[in-house]
Parts: structure tokens; sequence; C-alpha cells
């Protein structure tokens, strides 16, 4: 009897720890008992110093146009959970290939250089174009040629970086390339006061971290591309969760969603090529 009792509760203590473990994927049951599909738990790395995109508030919440659209796009896919987690902006793509997260978040710019390692999703979230910030009382620099010599600062592994980085390639290291980890406000700072001469931004963010209007763009657009997600590449889960979130974008261009979403963070609806 004692025998039979002690069986009774190892199986039961065993049964009860095989529930507990850590699995990424969780089966829901309803009030009725009946499983529902499962849902895929998602890691979606992003930053905290892009204001307007990915930022803390003065309420110390993270929150800003990816954040706050990754956030939408979770409300409609059912079949996942996004939990967002924060990094340096230098540590995404290292951290995206090796599986600490399964999805980038922070205005990813597509080119060939990225598209070799990573996989993009197919429905672009908004557009932009890079051009040359310099302070406002600078009328000598119109090119990257212009910066021979100069000092521009740049973020590694950005898409402004491959922009210099390739044409020092093509010139001899003509430009003299610094790299820095603090935010664009610092970037701004550092333009103002003479320390740096220039740094490369996209269209929309100007006016988001120059709040003092002491910086101009100059010269024609260096690059144009989408922006869009990214995920590992050969990664058939990641393909799956990649066409499950071009889905989730159509909807939230059709009912207007996300063009009203880059109006109120970004202060103007950046969200196709057309924009201007």
């Amino acid at each position: 009897m004692k025998k039979s009792l002690m069986i009774s509760i190892a199986l039961v203590l065993a049964l009860t720890l095989a529930g507990c473990g850590n699995n990424a994927d969780t089966n829901v049951k309803s009030a009725s008992g009946e499983t529902s599909k499962t849902v895929k738990k998602i890691v979606v790395g992003t930053g905290t110093q892009f204001p307007k995109v990915c930022f803390i508030d003065e309420n110390g919440k993270l929150t800003g146009f990816d954040v706050e659209l990754v956030k939408e796009i979770d409300n409609r896919l059912p079949d996942y959970e996004f939990d967002i987690q924060t990094l340096e902006f230098t540590n995404l793509l290292l951290s995206l290939e090796t599986k600490k997260i399964d999805m980038v978040a922070h205005e990813m710019e597509k080119n060939p250089e990225r598209e070799e390692k990573y996989l993009f999703n197919k429905e672009p979230y908004a557009h932009w174009r890079n051009k040359i910030v310099v302070a406002k009382d600078n009328d000598s620099i119109q090119s990257l040629d212009d910066l021979k010599g100069k000092k521009v600062l740049t973020t590694a592994t950005s898409a402004q970086s491959t922009i210099l980085e390739n044409y020092n390639k093509a010139n001899a290291n003509a430009i003299k390339i610094v790299y820095q980890n603090g935010g664009a406000n610092d970037s701004v700072a550092q333009v103002t006061s003479g320390r740096a001469d220039a740094f490369l931004s996209a269209d929309f963010t100007l006016s988001l971290v120059d709040t003092k209007n002491e910086l101009k763009t100059v010269g024609p657009a260096l690059s144009e591309a989408d922006i869009l997600f990214m995920f590992r590449k050969n990664d058939p889960e990641g393909q799956k969760l990649s066409d499950a979130v071009d889905v989730a974008i159509k909807e939230l261009k059709a009912d207007g969603t996300l063009a009203k979403l880059s109006a109120k963070w970004l202060g103007d609806d950046f969200t196709s090529k057309e924009t201007k």
C-alpha cells in the first residue's frame, strides 16, 4: 500500500514538473476546456536613444513610432506574443544572429550589405532618404567629396556608416569617420559646437533631434531605401514570422493606422516612397 502510494505521488510530481518547463510555445485552454492554437513568444529587439522612434519618455516608458507599431502588429497576430526588449543599437544585429532576439525593430534600412546576412520582411512600414547634416551657417559642404578631411559622426552597423565606409573604400579613407555610442542629441551637440563637421541622417530625423533648429541638410539624397523589420536568414520560423508581419502591415496601411502613427510620432506620413 505504501509502495503504491509513493509511486502515485512520484508520478504526480513528475507530471507537474513537466508542465512547468520554460516553453516558448504555450497552449491556451478556453473555458470549455478546448485547447486553442499555440501562441509563440517572439523577442523583439529595439533601442532607447532614437527620439520619437524608440525612446524612454518622461514617465520612464519605452515608446515611439517603432515601439507602438510593434504593439499594433502584435495585436493583429493572435498566433504570436511579442516581448519587446531594449539593447544598444550596435548589439541588435549580433543578438539576432545569436538568437537572443527574433526580430529587430529600429528603422532598419534595407541595403545590399545587410541583405547578404539577414532576412527582411517584404512590406515596408516607412521610407527614408539619407542626407548630409551640417551646422546652419556651414555653406562649404554639399556632397561626400566636400567631407574629405572632415570629421563625420556615425554609429557602427548603421546604414549611414555603410555609406561613409563605402566612400572611404573608394577614396583612400578620405573622410575621418568617428564612431560613437551616444544618442542623436550628442551628434547635434558635437556639430553645433564645431567638434565635428557633419553626420548623415534620414530626412525625417533632423526635425526630431534638432529642436533648436541649428542644423540643416545639404545636397542630394545619398541613398533612398525602404524601412523594414529584420529576422534571421535561412530560418523557417523567421520566414513564417516575416510573412505574418507583412500581412499585419498591409492591414495597418489599409485602415490608415500606419499613416496615423507616422504623423503622430514623426510629424508627417513617411510610410511610402511618395513622401516628400
